[in-house]
């Protein structure tokens, strides 16, 4: 099972790699809306994954998305206010600003399959472990505040 064994930033590098190829068949005239656009969703990507770091930093638990269980603290401040899983929500945002860039509407089909993919082989093995961590608190926790957003 795949389940948390190829980390998170390997899967971003896989799918902007799948986006460029893709794009490198469907290319649109490139604008400079286009590049504003591609700026602001890298920018509001960074700024998801920067929060998420920062408030796993301040609460002194680990970053590590390949050992969950590792989890010292449960954070539900700042951006986790937001989404249960900001640095996902980030990579999301600058994979989004990368198919726009490439100006490929297929491209960006790349994203919906990247959160498929981390959803199931990323997020719910963390959940299952954060659950056994954490318990009640975590299922509240849950109620709160969506997955993505």
């Amino acid at each position: 099972m795949l389940n948390n064994k190829i980390p998170p930033i390997i899967v971003v590098l896989f799918f902007a790699v799948l986006m460029a190829i893709i794009a490198h068949y469907s290319v649109i005239d490139f604008t400079t809306f286009i590049f504003y656009c591609a700026v602001i969703l890298l920018i509001i990507g960074c700024i998801f994954c920067i929060a998420g770091v920062v408030s796993f930093r301040f609460a002194k638990t680990t970053v590590n998305p390949g050992k969950p269980g590792q989890a010292s603290a449960l954070v539900t401040t700042g951006v986790y206010k937001i989404s249960r899983n900001p640095m996902y929500v980030g990579f999301a945002f600058i994979l989004a600003g990368w198919g726009v860039w490439l100006t490929s509407l297929w491209a960006l089909l790349c994203v919906l399959g990247f959160i498929c993919y981390l959803t199931w082989f990323q997020i719910i093995p963390e959940e299952r472990a954060l659950l056994k961590i954490f318990g009640q608190g975590y299922n509240d926790y849950k109620s709160r505040v969506k997955r993505w957003l």
